[in-house]
């Protein structure tokens, strides 16, 4: 699971190699631009990162019970890899409105290497009764996280692929 991790920076940053700083600020109006994008990535890297390595001595944890639509949010998402409706961005993972590329590209690996990090010391022991909050999908586990990131990075590569074919 935290080899998958390896591939993210190609999926996410290879679109972007070697092109000019004005195609990290193209995007539709109203909508992030791939700089706005890599950053939002990096912060949500770094939040489930750091809480987890704050909770590593925690005594193990039970899931909290799940609303309807957290469940029907993970399914949607970890079985069928699609986003039901419009989900905003919580405010920590919320990016600044102009991010520079050289430095959102650095929080990105930071925080892919803090994550793969924290999962070498964690897993598998602590696969099964540690877990942080996702604010849709409820109580996650770090193997769910992980599974998480890779699909999330997925999802706004093809957005920024988007962006650099117009």
């Amino acid at each position: 699971m935290v080899n998958g991790l390896a591939n993210l920076p190609q999926v996410v940053l290879g679109p972007l190699a070697g092109r000019p700083e004005e195609d990290w600020y193209a995007a539709p109006a109203g909508k992030w631009s791939a700089a706005q994008i890599v950053q939002h990535l990096a912060l949500a890297l770094d939040y489930s990162s750091r809480t987890f390595a704050a909770r590593r001595a925690h005594a193990p944890m039970r899931r909290r019970r799940r609303t309807l639509r957290q469940i029907v949010s993970y399914l949607m998402v970890f079985r069928v890899g699609w986003v039901p409706g419009r989900w905003r961005a919580p405010e920590l993972s919320r990016p600044a409105a102009h991010p520079a590329p050289a430095e959102v590209e650095r929080q990105f690996r930071e925080g892919l290497d803090r994550l793969a990090g924290v999962a070498r010391e964690l897993l598998p022991g602590r696969g099964a009764d540690l877990f942080v909050k996702h604010p849709v999908l409820g109580d996650l586990t770090l193997p769910e996280w992980l599974r998480f990131h890779d699909w999330h990075c997925a999802h706004h590569a093809r957005q920024i692929r988007a962006r650099l074919a117009r």
